[in-house]
């Protein structure tokens, strides 16, 4: 069975930061790419970062971060606890969104994800 369960959502101030966290089932962690989506009211749902397998041979996992949110988003994965962790840094009222937790049938962090959690929502205030 493939759980996604994300959490660290929560209602903050401008210029402060959350770290989401996603524990997921062995059977979708191992050997494949997480990522996290966001969508605002209103909008569509956006891909915000990504992050490929890694088995510990080399240093560090191949990973990608959407532009308005580089420098201030970092994605990091922990194989020994099937997690995937989000930190967002000087958060500003346009991250306000609900954060899915996402994984694919696949190594790298490119290409369409199939599976999601149930979302974890962030607001920002000014």
């Amino acid at each position: 069975q493939v759980q996604l369960v994300e959490s660290g959502g929560g209602l903050v101030q401008a210029g402060t930061s959350l770290r989401l966290s996603c524990a997921a089932s062995r059977r979708i962690f191992s050997g494949n790419a997480m990522g996290w989506f966001r969508q605002a009211p209103g909008k569509e749902r956006e891909f915000v970062a990504g992050i490929s397998w890694n088995d510990g041979t080399t240093y560090g996992a191949d990973s990608w971060v959407l532009n308005s949110v580089k420098g201030r988003f970092t994605i990091s994965r922990d194989n020994a606890k099937n997690a995937v962790y989000l930190k967002m840094n000087s958060l500003n009222p346009e991250d306000t969104a609900v954060y899915y937790c996402v994984a694919r049938e696949g190594s790298t962090w490119r290409g369409l994800y199939e599976y999601w959690g149930q979302g974890t929502q962030v607001t920002v205030s000014s």
